[in-house]
């Protein structure tokens, strides 16, 4: 089988219940002895790691803005390898993205794309024959995309869910309803400011969300008819090509990333990105362990570090290592927690320093939104003029002194300019903007060249 056509979940809205529904199916289908891929549209990174404790794979995100058609395609045959069926978690409404004029972004652009057929939950509270006029009014509007059936969610009663199956079958040509979700407390998924709570603190109980989920849906209906979907398989690059290209070394770059409750928001494809043009990953916890002996370079990517400052600061070993290694000029590449780490204080607690600016914590939400980001100076992921794509979301602050070096000037999805940013200190990268590698692939390759021309110049991590 060259590929498998996915499962879409999607809603007329956020909020309707696409991220309840797609981890009881992962949990149920798991449980059915299926391996299932999963996926997220967009740039989230909570919901991907719900899915991966899930399912018991790694969920990848599939975003048509940031990455492309190429890209997404690229992601989407690497996350089905090996797989029974993928399910993929759309992002707000279905047709909702970067345009008011077009699907680009949404989950209808990723669905045309990939061949899905599309599961839609609706919230039927408080209504139920107008639930299918709704119902409706998405079939329609775009002819072009494909229903499996329909998921109607917090269902008051035995008597709301026969008024809501009486009405979509009135109607002619929509598509089968597959189940009706009731209202249950245990269904709710705790949240915080920047979404759920990772699925690292072990607060959902997956298994609830399959029972529920067996319990009122028909799953022999959504899996009856799915496709072997025909996709082109990447080929990978042969050792002479990759030879050829420099991406073979006789000695690899070792790149140490950081990786436990505080520092978990990376995207999958980053650091694949970084092993298939040759360096190796080492992965260490800031909250308890020191930096990583032998390092060619260092991703701090973003979390929540803000959960955990007294740990951090504590970790009195790893602050003096992180100041000392940038000032010796270790190539350091920080998004957003990862950045806060290498301030000089986030609300009231010493961080590291490296740059001279407090960071805090904000009751409100400071940014978000899809960015694109133009090098302005060279730095340790490309030179001037080098474009690349990515997301902010923070409730976070940070003043930095105009004393330090900009490398970034940002724009929004629609092109307004945002100012600099993309702080700099040496060969410390540090900013807001989560940067995926699959809008410019040459990121992780500059990166890994990087790191390794300046061998010789930075002693490489913790000393002995």
């Amino acid at each position: 089988m060259s590929g498998l056509q996915p499962i879409i979940v999607a809603a007329p809205a956020s909020g309707s219940g696409k991220t309840t529904l797609t981890l009881g199916l992962l949990a149920a289908l798991k449980r059915r002895g299926l391996v299932v891929a999963p996926f997220k549209v967009g740039p989230d990174f909570i919901d991907p790691s719900h899915h991966a404790a899930a399912s018991g794979r790694v969920s990848r995100n599939l975003d048509g803005w940031m990455c492309g058609e190429q890209a997404v395609r690229a992601t989407y045959v690497r996350g089905c390898a090996g797989a029974d069926v993928a399910l993929i978690e759309g992002v707000m409404g279905l047709f909702d993205g970067a345009s008011g004029e077009s699907d680009e972004g949404s989950t209808a652009e990723v669905a045309g794309w990939l061949n899905g057929r599309i599961l839609l939950v609706v919230d039927a509270r408080s209504q139920a024959r107008s639930a299918a006029a709704l119902v409706k009014g998405f079939v329609d509007f775009d002819p072009r995309l494909q229903f499996a059936g329909v998921i109607f969610n917090r269902v008051g009663s035995s008597r709301h869910a026969e008024l809501l199956k009486a009405a979509l079958a009135s109607v002619p040509g929509l598509p089968p309803l597959l189940g009706c979700l009731p209202r249950k407390a245990e269904a709710n998924l705790p949240e915080r400011h920047l979404g759920l709570v990772t699925a690292g603190e072990q607060a959902v109980d997956y298994a609830v969300l399959a029972d529920l989920v067996e319990a009122h849906l028909d799953l022999d209906a959504l899996l009856v008819g799915l496709q072997p979907h025909p996709v082109q398989h990447p080929q990978p690059l042969s050792l002479r090509e990759k030879m050829d290209r420099g991406r073979v070394r006789g000695t690899q770059p070792i790149i140490a990333v950081a990786r436990d409750a505080a520092f978990c928001f990376c995207y999958p494809e980053n650091l694949e990105a970084l092993e298939a043009v040759g360096a190796g990953l080492i992965f260490f916890s800031p909250l308890i362990e020191p930096l990583p002996k032998g390092i060619y370079g260092l991703y701090l990517p973003g979390g929540y570090p803000e959960l955990y400052l007294e740990q951090l600061a504590a970790n009195t070993e790893l602050i003096a290592q992180l100041r000392s290694a940038a000032d010796a000029g270790l190539p350091i590449y920080a998004e957003c927690g990862g950045m806060l780490l290498l301030c000089a204080g986030l609300n009231d607690q010493p961080m590291c320093g490296i740059f001279p600016a407090r960071s805090r914590l904000l009751e409100e939400r400071k940014a978000l939104g899809y960015r694109e980001v133009c090098f302005s100076s060279d730095t340790p992921l490309g030179p001037a003029g080098t474009i690349a794509r990515g997301h902010e979301f923070h409730y976070s602050e940070v003043e930095m002194p105009d004393s330090v070096g900009r490398s970034y000037r940002l724009s929004r999805k629609g092109g307004t300019d945002l100012g600099s940013e993309g702080f700099s200190y040496k060969n410390v990268l540090a900013s807001y903007v989560h940067l995926h590698f699959g809008s410019n692939p040459q990121l992780a390759e500059n990166f890994v060249n990087f790191c390794e021309c300046i061998k010789e110049e930075v002693p490489r991590g913790n000393p002995d």
